[in-house]
């Protein structure tokens, strides 16, 4: 094991660099190698022996002291304060395909510049394996050299002038499928419900936390039924109710407030099925509102969420 530092030759040096920062790193800071200088620093690398902790951190405080210090002497600090400060103007999809394509530690190193809701956004596009080798980089950046955070900010936001040009757009997903079969009527929604469950049980499961029928809104607590309720037109509300259990209707009377529970008079006559669907739909409708105003959430009490007791 070498653990002499002042016996490294510098090759040794520039081969123990690569080695603790890896060689797409190395080469953000050790400029003009040509192909031939690489190879032989990668012969070098594989005959070395050993390189005990110690001599490694030598090398890099060698490297910081006499090319960082240098480089930012008599620099204003706030040119380098926050060299990924242009992370911030992308959105998650131009962030997304900005790191796919990199190393794992350098996405590690830009992911640890932004907020953890979109770390999160951007390790659940990339597949198992890179997640599990950037998660594991997050947690050794403290010998990257100042240089080398400022090289990688600069070499990525170059590469930022040429992403495609930030455009809103849906990915579609469970909860577009549950929006659009919500405005079906109850029989196309049914039929697609079936075949989507045949087709495609993992899609309908993501499907159910965001699919809402007149049914399920019995399934939401009383505060809510009574808020969401209150705020329908009280004969929307009887027109909905025509064909529903005694103790549903009962339920969502003893909810409203005493004013309404006293003007409600159930519907008695005969009515059009394509009527009481329509109420029922203009509920489905106030309770969508209500969950896009982060008054409550589907998911929390629809079919496939997780509850304690």
């Amino acid at each position: 094991m070498i653990t002499d530092y002042h016996t490294l030759s510098g090759i040794d040096k520039v081969s123990i660099l690569f080695s603790v920062l890896g060689e797409n790193l190395a080469l953000t800071l050790i400029k003009g190698l040509s192909e031939t200088d690489i190879q032989k620093i990668r012969v070098h690398i594989r005959e070395m022996d050993t390189v005990s902790l110690s001599v490694r951190k030598q090398v890099i405080d060698e490297y910081y002291m006499t090319h960082v210090s240098k480089k930012f002497q008599g620099e204003e600090i706030s040119d380098v304060r926050r060299p990924f400060g242009f992370l911030e103007t992308l959105d998650d999809e131009q962030l997304v395909t900005l790191l796919e394509v990199e190393d794992a530690r350098i996405i590690a190193i830009a992911l640890t510049q932004i907020s953890p809701e979109r770390q999160m956004f951007v390790l659940n596009r990339m597949v198992t394996e890179i997640k599990g080798r950037v998660l594991i980089e997050m947690g050794k950046l403290d010998t990257i050299p100042l240089e080398a955070i400022v090289n990688i900010a600069t070499d990525l936001e170059e590469k930022t002038h040429f992403l495609p040009r930030s455009i809103n757009f849906s990915r579609g997903g469970g909860k577009n499928i549950a929006e659009i079969l919500g405005r079906m009527s109850p029989e196309e929604e049914e039929k697609y419900i079936s075949a989507i469950s045949r087709e495609s049980p993992d899609l309908m499961s993501e499907v159910k936390k965001y699919h809402v029928t007149f049914d399920d809104i019995f399934s939401f607590p009383d505060n809510i039924l009574r808020d969401l309720m209150n705020s329908v037109d009280l004969d929307t509300v009887a027109l909905a109710l025509k064909g529903q259990p005694q103790e549903i209707v009962d339920r969502v009377i003893n909810n409203l407030p005493q004013k309404k529970q006293a003007m409600y008079e159930p519907v008695e006559e005969p009515r059009l099925k394509r009527d009481i669907d329509a109420a029922r739909k203009a509920i489905i409708e106030v309770a969508r509102q209500m969950e896009k105003d982060d008054r409550f959430k589907f998911e929390d009490y629809l079919a496939g969420s997780e509850m304690i007791e």
